[in-house]
């Protein structure tokens, strides 16, 4: 009889997670994180502050009971800990939370302009016109102010911080990391699409951006997408 395979662990979870992060539009010098839900109900798994993406390595991961506090790991967590604590507590569905600062989906955001089906990236996100959360463009430092962009979220799959970043959710590391990197390759395919011709796009209409999602983002395609940005990252690293 074969043995059983190891459990996989969730501090390499976190540190590929956020590597493919930084290569695809998501690092901003040391800010921003990804939390993967403990499977053992316990928490969730955060990187430390004072980190880039980049450079975090397992033993830089930390686990944070859903109060926020520090069970396992050293030094202090997150001051941001409570998007993640307050999300993953109202939405037991999802097990990833990506919250970062990426230069386009900020932009656009700023604009207040929706965010269209330019290309097939859009459409995991609209119809309906993706969630945002504009209670503050000051840092998340509360379960308060947690509690309240969860519930902007709702049962999206994704929230823009107006004047902040972006908060992208999902049942599991793949699904969460693959949607935040077409996030931010939506918005900026927007961006360029005005500059060039202002506010004159031609877009999918909703019927066919629905198409388009079940089409090009089933789960099974979600995860070929992040086996490849998997793949890609280990090639970089070797």
């Amino acid at each position: 009889m074969a043995p059983e395979a190891a459990p996989p662990d969730p501090r390499r979870a976190v540190v590929e997670a956020g590597q493919v992060l930084a290569d695809h539009g998501h690092a901003d010098l040391v800010w921003g994180h990804v939390s993967l839900r403990d499977e053992d109900g316990r928490g969730l798994w955060l990187k430390r502050p004072g980190l880039g993406f980049d450079e975090v390595l397992e033993d830089d991961v930390q686990l944070l009971d859903l109060d926020g506090d520090v069970v396992e790991g050293d030094g202090p967590p997150h001051l941001e800990r409570f998007i993640h604590t307050e999300v993953l507590r109202a939405r037991p569905d999802v097990a990833c939370v990506v919250h970062t600062h990426p230069e386009a989906a900020t932009t656009l955001a700023s604009t207040g302009l929706p965010l269209r089906p330019v290309a097939h990236e859009a459409t995991l996100f609209v119809p309906p016109d993706i969630a945002r959360f504009v209670e503050t463009g000051d840092l998340i430092r509360t379960p308060e102010l947690g509690a309240a962009v969860a519930e902007a979220l709702g049962e999206r799959n994704a929230l823009l911080l107006v004047n902040h970043g972006v908060v992208v959710v999902g049942s599991s590391v793949p699904e969460a990391v693959f949607a935040a990197v077409l996030l931010e390759k939506a918005c900026r395919m927007q961006l360029m699409a005005l500059s060039a011709a202002g506010g004159d796009l031609r877009v999918s209409d909703d019927t066919e951006a629905l198409a388009k999602r079940a089409r090009c983002y089933s789960s099974v395609q979600m995860h070929h997408g992040w086996d490849y940005l998997r793949r890609r990252n280990d090639r970089r690293r070797r």
